[in-house]
């Protein structure tokens, strides 16, 4: 785990967020395999074509027995992990599977506040199975930065949403499966505000971190910044619409879109996919995922035929 941190600190090291995802499923699979053995819990994988009271291990090509995956590791009910701590692992674990057959190099800003929360969890996990011996919270304190963050570097951060197209689709339909509290939950997203402060006290001046206390007016007066700030993206149904078109869809019109969000009850409030604002429905990125998952299955109808692109960019002259 401190090979991931010092892999994601280091300015000179490229591919960030792919190393860290890596390196710490890594850890984080070690970890939970020294607990199952500590506690007797076998973590071996089993042929399961084979029934009985014998069991056959599994094993790689060269003879190595093969042990859980971190999602087996997870989803064992005795695994001593909470919920916001293992939601935030299978969030890194799906970004994990969609970067590892290909490159990406754009994904550090958006997904840093899951990273810094699975580096904290780690810390707290390891403390609570084995001993506070193996704290990590004193190998690195406070990471420093080249950049300063002022108000136009932060709005342009803010608007910065270049993520691949695979990963911001899986982050959307990960994110609106979740409620409001277990989105919220810093265990599985760490976020902080950094606030340039003048000080004149000569005692605290130098403190680069200061802890606010939550519920004081400072943290109130922040919170009401950064929820305004990071509100969710909304768009008109007829945006939708020209999107989809954009992307080769020239079939899908408004009458399909109101038909699809009828079907699947889109407008219920259980499923977080817009909002009414003073009586005009607005829909969030994840109920864009949808419909473009609803175009994808459905090409067939929506895109016309190539052909028909062939015929239709001919010339008159040709044509007669």
């Amino acid at each position: 785990m401190l090979t991931a941190v010092q892999i994601y600190n280091n300015p000179q090291i490229d591919f960030k967020s792919e190393l860290f995802i890596v390196t710490t499923v890594v850890a984080w699979t070690y970890l939970l395999h020294a607990h199952y053995r500590k506690i007797g819990v076998e973590y071996r994988q089993t042929d399961p074509s084979v029934t009985g009271q014998r069991r056959r291990f599994l094993r790689t090509k060269f003879g190595a027995t093969r042990h859980w995956s971190l999602e087996q590791c997870l989803e064992n009910k005795d695994c001593p992990v909470d919920k916001a701590v293992v939601t935030n692992l299978m969030f890194l674990i799906g970004i994990r599977h969609e970067i590892e057959h290909q490159m990406t190099s754009r994904i550090d800003d958006q997904l840093s506040a899951k990273f810094m929360a699975c580096a904290l969890n780690f810390n707290a996990v390891i403390k609570k199975l084995f001993d506070e011996k193996y704290s990590l919270e004193r190998e690195q304190a406070f990471s420093i930065q080249f950049s300063s963050i002022d108000e136009t570097t932060a709005k342009t951060l803010m608007d910065d949403v270049d993520l691949p197209q695979h990963i911001k689709s899986f982050v959307v339909q990960f994110e609106s499966g979740m409620t409001q509290e277990d989105f919220d939950d810093p265990r599985f997203s760490y976020r902080i505000a950094l606030v340039k402060k003048l000080n004149n006290n000569k005692n605290t001046a130098d403190r680069v971190l200061q802890i606010v206390p939550d519920g004081s007016p400072a943290a109130n007066a922040m919170n009401e910044v950064i929820l305004k700030e990071t509100e969710r993206h909304k768009s008109r149904p007829s945006t939708i619409v020209k999107q989809m078109k954009a992307e080769g869809y020239l079939r899908f019109g408004m009458s399909q879109h109101t038909d699809l969000w009828h079907a699947k009850d889109a407008k219920n409030p259980k499923y977080q996919y817009g909002v009414d604002l003073e009586g005009t429905w607005m829909w969030y990125d994840s109920w864009v995922a949808v419909v473009r998952k609803h175009c994808e299955e459905n090409e067939a109808r929506y895109k016309p035929a190539a052909s028909m692109f062939a015929v239709a960019s001919l010339p008159e002259a040709n044509l007669a």
